[in-house]
């Protein structure tokens, strides 16, 4: 497969040509502890380099190479990660008037981008499974509010979720096509799922808009991501959306890597992701008699850390400790996030981490993690709570004030109260649950 966006970059670099236009660097690495390569590719929109949200040329060629792969009706590039993907694919349905339903585990970028557009959610709470990571979407509650709706409507979820969990996305395309509504997925961490012996992907599934953050699970620099559509009537609405929001300079490097992604899903992910599920399944058949592990996609590994025994953020501590760096923990968990990229032996440097750290974590008494999180009282509109004055305060003083702008940490940033919400006594429980001290109030 062609990599025309790299190709030129390269070509460029070896030309010679005098750069009298941006970036200020002019291809030269101002100090040797930087890859002197990365300055001499980088570029911005000259003659030949075509233009991300003008595409006609290169950019267009290698987006159309991506869309085969993923078979889309239109597949487009984001140097600006899945965040702005997601505040694209709203403002697609704030452009038709379609009322937003969401299930509830989100992004804090999918608030963000509500309060830009101003758009009051319409929230779907799921059956959490141990925290607010994950839950499992009540596809009777999701026709219930569609079927009420008098309005066009879409529903957004996130699949798979920050631990792996997959919903049944084909069950809630037929449902929401059933009423005329869209579905768009958050399917960040999935980027690799079109590439499995039966593709798990959104696009593959019914889903009519979905993102994928390609850094996460694919070989691309972090803030690539890519923006799918189903409808070829959305195929050329996609970009000028964007573009509401996007930089006009957006990273080349960024997209190059995406242009190469195309080469390496084309040449080698299948057989990347098969001997990774090999290891995976080794890995978790090797310590299934000391950890109980989420269901989930494959690639996240999902310790049940609290159902095991262990404090997951004891047993993160010490596995750093022993040399290796997981993605996620918190009390209850452990997310150890593969990719295709992974080799045979990062599984045994895996293992013998493990090996040597669980020896050296106090076991604790095996908990069922139940969990519960009821929708809390809305007091006002999202993009009123988040433009409003506000003050941060200690969570224990928080009691019965509104929720202004959502400032959750990322990892995970998933929000608790959300923006206009009164913060009630299970919020601040939650609050402390997940370490965090403060929280952003309207005034």
């Amino acid at each position: 497969m062609s990599t025309p966006v790299y190709d030129f970059l390269e070509k460029y670099a070896q030309s010679g040509m005098l750069r009298c236009h941006m970036p200020g660097h002019k291809g030269v690495c101002p100090s040797e502890r930087i890859p002197r390569e990365l300055f001499s590719l980088d570029i911005t929109e000259i003659c030949g380099a075509d233009s991300l949200f003008e595409a006609e040329g290169i950019i267009a060629e290698s987006e159309r190479n991506m869309s085969r792969l993923y078979n889309t009706a239109a597949t487009v590039y984001s140097a600006a990660g899945s965040t702005l993907c997601i505040q694209a694919m709203l403002a697609l349905m704030k452009q038709e008037n379609r009322r937003v339903f969401a299930v509830r585990n989100v992004h804090r970028a999918f608030l963000n981008a509500a309060a830009l557009l101003g758009i009051d959610v319409a929230w779907i709470m799921p059956r959490y499974n141990g925290g607010i990571l994950s839950g499992e979407i009540d596809i009777d509650a999701v026709e219930g509010a569609l079927l009420q709706c008098a309005e066009p409507a879409c529903l957004y979820v996130t699949s798979p979720d920050y631990t792996g969990k997959t919903a049944d996305i084909k069950a809630l395309a037929d449902i929401c096509h059933r009423y005329d509504a869209r579905l768009l997925i958050d399917n960040a961490h999935g980027g690799h799922l079109a590439f499995f012996e039966e593709s798990m992907h959104p696009m593959a599934l019914g889903a009519d808009l979905c993102c994928d953050s390609a850094h996460k699970m694919l070989p691309a620099l972090t803030c690539a991501a890519l923006l799918h559509t189903s409808c070829p009537e959305y195929a050329d609405r996609l970009k000028p959306c964007m573009s509401i929001f996007a930089s006009t300079s957006p990273s080349y490097l960024i997209m190059a890597s995406l242009d190469l992604c195309t080469e390496y899903i084309e040449k080698h992910i299948r057989s990347d992701i098969s001997r990774n599920l090999e290891c995976i399944t080794d890995f978790k058949e090797y310590f299934a008699d000391r950890f109980e592990f989420a269901d989930g996609e494959p690639f996240h590994i999902t310790i049940k850390s609290a159902e095991s025994g262990f404090d997951g953020d004891e047993l993160a501590q010490r596995l750093r400790a022993n040399g290796a760096e997981c993605e996620y923990s918190d009390s209850s968990l452990v997310i150890l996030l593969m990719s295709p990229m992974n080799k045979r032996e990062d599984y045994e440097v895996l293992r013998i981490a493990l090996e040597k750290t669980l020896p050296q974590c106090r076991r604790k008494a095996l908990v069922s993690d139940s969990f519960n999180m009821p929708l809390p009282p809305k007091a006002m509109g999202i993009r009123e709570a988040v433009f409003s004055p506000s003050e941060e305060i200690p969570v224990e003083k928080a009691l019965g004030r509104v929720c202004g702008a959502v400032k959750v940490p990322c990892p995970p940033a998933v929000p608790i109260a959300a923006s206009g919400e009164i913060i009630t006594q299970e919020c601040i429980n939650i609050f402390k649950r997940y370490g965090i001290s403060t929280v952003n109030v309207v005034k």
